[in-house]
């Protein structure tokens, strides 16, 4: 195994001037060690000439026309990289691209976490066992362990093969005989700010090493995939931590309640799309019924958009620990609590709005007293089919100077299940929300039996069937709350 740091094994590239052949972007790539350079052309003509111009020889032109291919398949690969949307496929283009330029077959690469600990493996050629074969290396033998130390860090790591490599570890040795490695190359994806990032390491299907010019390749599109790769990942950890402080402000579990089960499903849209935020609750209350909620905020004031969303998100969680209290005072009164919340939203926040269901429920009776405002009608789904439970046409919360309108009570059967969903998920079942709404009162009604008898696997059903695979990619949460009497 040779450790490669390009101060000791690459000879310093000349410097091209901007219109000389060979140089684009202020890009330089080596000459190939087995040419000569421009300087060894002949100043003369060819054939004797003395006083005509300079004729450059076949290996001349041969070397420009490598320059050149190098430069454009190094633009290609970049632009490729460029385009990649989202952490995976940045690591996976970074796998594939690195494999062209070097002539591998196969590779694998891990991230550096926060903590210090490696993330899971993404292979290239590699299936699952071969890449779990792979962690099983002891941390003082893995080739990607030395190329994301803090220090001592080589620039390039390269053995001509892998199994006879005195140099290379025994279980490592064992697993390139298994699993057919030959030859491997490893470079750190590293930037001067963020230090380590992650490291890749791909390998040949038989013993060989890379040229020098594709080793120089290589690392100069490392060297600006590691620029791409901090962003990206720097972007995951921010969403990560957002979304599990969203994720926190909803229930971490729904109540046992004797003769209903209950079950929830949410999918959030991702913040740099989304300019809302929903909530779901279930809420045991003092005199043993329990009271059952959806709903969705908006808005932020003006100009507000796909970058309120964390701040949409905060806003979900003050007005659905509001409702909890409101919902504990006067639950039985549906009208009442929204009318409560409704106040509080234009009191405390002005700039935004928000549609609502509340459901007031006395499992034992199977009663049901509900009000909505804006939002999308329940379905109550039982034994023949599924209809709507249609509440009064009512407007969001915080439009009008004062929102008020009269709640639906009914009587549910045994064996039927409420279903109560945001707007979100309706329009990503249909072309227009009514459709939509249609759409999910259809999926539910035609659901097998031992689905519909079964809140969670209904959730599950309608989450998978139900959103139009053509659809653009959500601008709204999914949601849905299923509530069933036994």
């Amino acid at each position: 195994m040779t450790n490669s740091h390009p101060s000791a094994s690459h000879p310093s590239p000349t410097t091209a001037e901007p219109g000389e052949p060979g140089c684009a972007g202020g890009l330089t790539v080596l000459d190939p060690p087995d040419l000569p350079g421009t300087a060894d052309a002949p100043e003369g003509g060819t054939d004797g000439a003395e006083d005509g111009p300079t004729a450059p020889s076949a290996s001349v032109q041969d070397r420009l026309a490598g320059r050149l291919s190098d430069i454009t398949s190094l633009h290609e690969h970049t632009e490729r990289l460029a385009r990649a949307r989202g952490l995976a496929a940045t690591l996976d283009a970074v796998l594939a691209s690195g494999a062209a330029l070097l002539g591998a077959s196969r590779g694998v690469l891990v991230t550096l976490m926060p903590g210090g600990g490696h993330g899971q493996p993404v292979g290239l050629g590699l299936d699952r066992a071969s890449l779990g074969a792979l962690e099983t290396v002891p941390t003082e033998q893995s080739l990607l362990t030395r190329l994301l130390r803090e220090h001592d860090r080589p620039e390039q790591l390269h053995s001509p093969d892998l199994a006879e490599d005195p140099a290379i570890g025994g279980r490592l040795r064992e697993l390139a005989v298994h699993l057919g490695l030959g030859g491997a190359v490893g470079l750190p994806l590293a930037t001067v700010e963020d230090g380590p990032l992650a490291a890749a390491v791909w390998f040949y299907d038989r013993p060989a090493e890379p040229t020098r010019c594709q080793r120089e390749l290589v690392r100069r599109y490392c060297e600006i995939a590691a620029l791409l790769l901090a962003k990206q990942l720097e972007a995951e950890r921010v969403q990560r931590t957002t979304e599990a402080l969203r994720r926190g402000l909803l229930p971490d579990h729904l109540p046992r309640t004797a003769g209903l089960r209950l079950a929830a499903r949410i999918v959030p849209a991702g913040l740099d799309r989304s300019s809302g935020s929903d909530w779901y609750d279930a809420i045991p209350l003092p005199d043993g019924t329990v009271g059952l909620t959806v709903g969705s905020v908006s808005g932020d004031g003006p100009g507000a958009g796909p970058g309120s969303a964390p701040c949409a998100a905060a806003a979900m969680g003050r007005i659905r620990a509001a409702l909890r209290a409101y919902a504990v005072l006067e639950g039985e009164d549906p009208v009442s609590v929204l009318g409560d919340l409704e106040l509080l939203l234009k009191t405390t926040e002005p700039t935004r709005t928000a549609t609502a269901v509340y459901a007031w429920v006395e499992p034992e009776e199977r009663r049901i007293t509900l009000a909505g405002a804006g939002h999308c009608p329940p379905v109550l789904v039982g034994r023949y089919g599924a209809e709507f439970v249609e509440t009064s046409l009512s407007a969001p919360l915080g439009m009008l100077a004062c929102w008020e309108a009269p709640g639906v009570e009914f009587t549910a059967e045994r064996g039927d299940t409420l279903l109560l969903y945001t707007e979100g998920l309706a329009r990503r079942c249909g072309p227009t929300l009514h459709a939509g709404q249609a759409n999910l009162r259809r999926a539910a009604a035609d659901a097998p039996r031992d689905v519909r008898i079964d809140p969670d696997r209904l959730c599950a059903h309608l989450l998978a069937v139900c959103p139009d695979p053509d659809a653009a990619p959500a601008t709204d949460d999914l949601m849905l709350l299923a509530a069933r009497f036994e």
